[in-house]
C-alpha cells in the first residue's frame, strides 16, 4: 500500500466485539482502523472471533500483509468463530488468561465500540496503567460519540474527586482511526503510579502479566 509508515508500535491489540452493532458507521470504523494498521505496519492482537468487529478487522488486517493473532477461550470457539480462522489463533484456559496474553503481546490498546466484554477488558487496562503495571497508551475510537458517556462519566470521576485528573489522561479517544493513531503515538504518560514502584516487582497474581522493565 502506498504511503506506509513506519510506525513505533509493533502490536496493537484492539479490543471489539462478535456483534457488528445496529450501525453501518461502526463496521466501517473496524474496517478503517484496519487500514490504518496495515498503513503503519502494526500487526493486530485481539480476542480471536471471526464474526462481529472482530472478523472484519482481523480480516482487513491479515488481508493487508500483517500479523494476525487472537487469543480466544476454548468455551467461546463455537460462539465467536464461525467460518474459517483468521491468522494465529491461541487457545486459553479463561477470560483471565485471554487479557493477560492480549496485554503481554501488545504495545498498545485500542477499543472499538463494543458490549460489556469490550468496556470491561479497556477498563482493566486504564485501571493497569493507573497502577503502574504497565505505561502502555490505551485509546477509545469514539465512533460518531459512541463513548461520549463513558467519557463524561471519567470526567465526572475526576469532579467527584475519584479519579486523579493527571490519571484521566490515560484514556486518549478520537473519532477517527487516524486521528486515535496520531494521538497515541504522541501519548506520553504524566499520571503519577499508584502503587509505589517497588510494589510492581512483586509476584503478579495467576493470569497476569509481570510488570514491565521501568521506561
Amino acid at each position: 500500500m502506498e504511503g506506509n509508515t513506519q510506525s513505533k508500535f509493533n502490536r496493537i491489540c484492539v479490543f471489539c466485539g462478535s456483534s457488528s452493532g445496529n450501525r453501518k458507521a461502526f463496521s466501517d470504523a473496524a474496517l478503517e482502523l484496519g487500514i490504518e494498521l496495515v498503513k503503519r505496519k502494526i500487526n493486530l492482537v485481539y480476542g480471536g472471533g471471526s464474526i462481529g468487529l472482530m472478523g472484519l478487522i482481523s480480516r482487513r488486517v491479515y488481508d493487508g500483509g500483517c500479523h494476525v493473532l487472537g487469543v480466544i477461550p476454548t468455551a467461546l470457539m463455537p460462539l465467536e468463530i464461525s467460518g474459517q480462522t483468521v491468522g494465529e489463533v491461541r487457545n486459553v484456559s479463561d477470560m483471565h488468561e485471554r487479557k493477560a496474553q492480549m496485554a503481554k503481546q501488545s504495545d498498545a490498546f485500542i477499543a472499538l465500540p463494543g458490549g460489556y466484554g469490550t468496556m470491561e477488558e479497556t477498563l482493566e487496562m486504564i485501571t493497569w496503567s493507573q497502577l503502574g503495571i504497565h505505561n502502555k497508551p490505551v485509546g477509545l475510537l469514539n465512533v460518531d460519540g459512541y463513548y461520549n458517556s463513558l467519557l463524561a462519566l471519567f470526567d465526572n470521576g475526576v469532579a467527584e474527586g475519584f479519579i486523579n485528573p493527571a490519571a484521566r489522561d490515560i484514556v486518549v479517544s478520537a473519532p477517527t482511526a487516524k486521528e486515535l493513531m496520531l494521538k497515541m503515538e504522541q501519548y506520553t504518560p504524566s499520571h503519577k503510579h499508584i502503587a509505589p514502584h517497588e510494589s510492581r516487582k512483586m509476584e503478579q497474581p495467576s493470569g497476569y502479566p509481570a510488570p514491565p522493565n521501568p521506561p
